[in-house]
């Protein structure tokens, strides 16, 4: 695989990122960097771990992260506030919202949702967007760069 997935969450989404560490290194065969936290807190704050991974994939913006938090909605806006950075928020539903992220967005990040996946749930959308490559359409990378100039 040719670059890291980086992977960073708070309580919340503790247990689950440290399940998908193991999935994504072991199983998918990716190369994994884990930004935070390392052991679990209650009271820790997301920011602190998210903004780690978001600037790694900012400096980097063909690697890519998956991040966690209760819905994964904080956590998403953390993310997105650095630049080159398209996190896309996932916590359920049809699992073409994850391709779709992928296909016409060109996410860098995913961020999940723990309190609404299942393990296999999370498993299942993780690989399909990591496997799931960017169209290069010309309409897309026109809008990605409209984005970017927004920054």
């Amino acid at each position: 695989m040719d670059c890291t997935i980086y992977f960073a969450t708070d309580h919340a989404g503790f247990e689950l990122k440290n399940i998908l560490v193991d999935y994504v290194k072991n199983t998918l065969g990716y190369t994994v960097e884990d930004c935070g936290p390392m052991v679990f807190d209650p009271d820790d704050d997301y920011p602190d771990f998210i903004s780690q991974a978001a600037q790694k994939v900012s400096k980097a913006p063909t690697c890519k992260a998956i991040i966690l938090g209760g819905s994964g909605q904080g956590e998403a806006i953390v993310a997105n506030r650095f630049s080159h950075v398209r996190a896309a928020v996932y916590y359920g539903g049809p699992d073409e919202i994850v391709k779709l992220s992928r296909e016409h967005n060109d996410a860098n990040i995913l961020s999940l949702g723990a309190r609404f996946l299942t393990q296999q749930k999370a498993k299942e959308v993780v690989q399909l967007w990591l496997e799931t490559p960017f169209s290069k359409d010309e309409r897309h990378i026109r809008r990605i760069k409209k984005i970017e100039h927004v920054l």
